[in-house]
C-alpha cells in the first residue's frame, strides 16, 4: 500500500473461475493503496492462479470448497482482514477505480455500498434486454416488499465494513448472492448509499450467467426472505460517482 487515502485497511475479494486472459486488466484497475486482494479460486482448468500471483505476489488465494458465485464471496469474505471489504468481478465488468467511490461512501457514514448502474452517473455496455427487464421488475418488487427505494438490485459490485458481515449472514451459493446482501443489509437496519457505478461488457469468455434460471432464483429468494425476516426502516441515499 502507498499513499493511502483512507485511514481503514481495504481488502478486495474477486471470484474467479478459468479468468486468466482477464486478470490482467482488471488487477491494473485496482488502486495502488488496497491493503489486501482475495482471489477465491473456482477450481480454475486454466492458468487463473498463476496469472493472479504473478500480476499480485502478495495476493491471498482461497480455493473455493462448493460451487457457485454466493459460495465463493462467502469464503473470501470470510477470509478478508480489512475493515473495508470490496467485491469486483473478475471479467472484466467492473472498474477497480471505482473502488474510490465506494469506500468514500462508507467512510462518509454508509454501512453498505451499493453499486448501481441505474443511478444517475451509472450505466451498462453489458446488460441485455431481457435482464434490463427483469432487473427492472425484481427490483420494483423488492422496493414494494421491503420497503427500499434501490435503482439496480442484481448488480455484483458493493462494499460494506466488515464488522457488518454477520448481519449480512450470506447463506447462498449462486447469483442471487447480490439480492441476499442487498435484502439482508436492509433488514438489519444497515445505512445503504447507492453508487453510481458504470458496468463494462465482459472482456474475454463466456459468462455463467443465465438470465431465466437466475432470475427465477432471485425472485425465490426475494419471497423467502419476506417470509422469514422482519423488515427494519430502511435508510438509503446515493452518492455521485467519482474516480481516483
Amino acid at each position: 500500500m502507498n499513499s493511502a487515502p483512507f485511514a481503514f485497511s481495504v481488502s478486495v475479494v474477486v471470484p474467479a473461475m478459468n479468468e486468466a486472459e482477464n486478470l490482467p486488466h482488471v488487477f491494473a484497475t485496482l488502486p495502488s493503496w488496497i491493503d489486501e486482494v482475495i482471489l477465491v479460486d473456482g477450481n480454475s482448468v486454466d492458468d487463473t492462479v498463476a496469472v493472479a500471483k504473478s500480476l499480485r505476489p502478495d495476493l491471498r488465494v482461497v480455493r473455493q470448497t462448493r460451487k457457485g458465485k454466493g459460495n465463493a464471496l462467502t469464503e473470501g469474505f470470510a477470509a478478508a482482514t480489512g475493515d473495508i471489504i470490496v467485491m469486483i468481478d473478475a471479467d472484466g465488468s467492473t472498474d477497480g477505480r471505482e473502488i474510490h467511490s465506494f469506500v468514500t461512501a462508507l467512510v462518509e457514514g454508509a454501512d453498505f455500498a451499493k453499486g448501481s448502474r441505474c443511478a444517475p452517473g451509472g450505466g451498462s455496455d453489458d446488460i441485455s434486454p431481457i435482464r434490463s427487464l427483469g432487473n427492472t421488475v425484481l427490483t420494483r418488487i423488492t422496493n414494494w416488499l421491503y420497503g427500499t427505494s434501490y435503482t439496480d438490485l442484481c448488480y455484483g459490485y458493493n462494499a460494506f465494513w466488515a464488522r457488518h458481515l454477520d448481519a449480512l449472514d450470506l447463506d447462498c451459493d449462486g447469483f442471487e448472492i447480490e439480492t441476499l446482501m442487498n435484502i439482508r443489509a436492509a433488514q438489519a437496519g444497515l445505512v445503504i448509499h447507492e453508487v453510481p457505478s458504470h458496468e463494462r461488457s465482459r472482456i474475454h469468455g463466456a459468462s455463467n450467467l443465465h438470465a431465466v434460471r437466475d432470475g427465477l432464483r432471485v425472485l425465490r429468494t426475494i419471497l423467502r426472505e419476506r417470509d422469514g425476516h422482519v423488515t427494519a426502516p430502511v435508510r438509503l441515499h446515493q452518492e455521485h460517482a467519482t474516480a481516483a
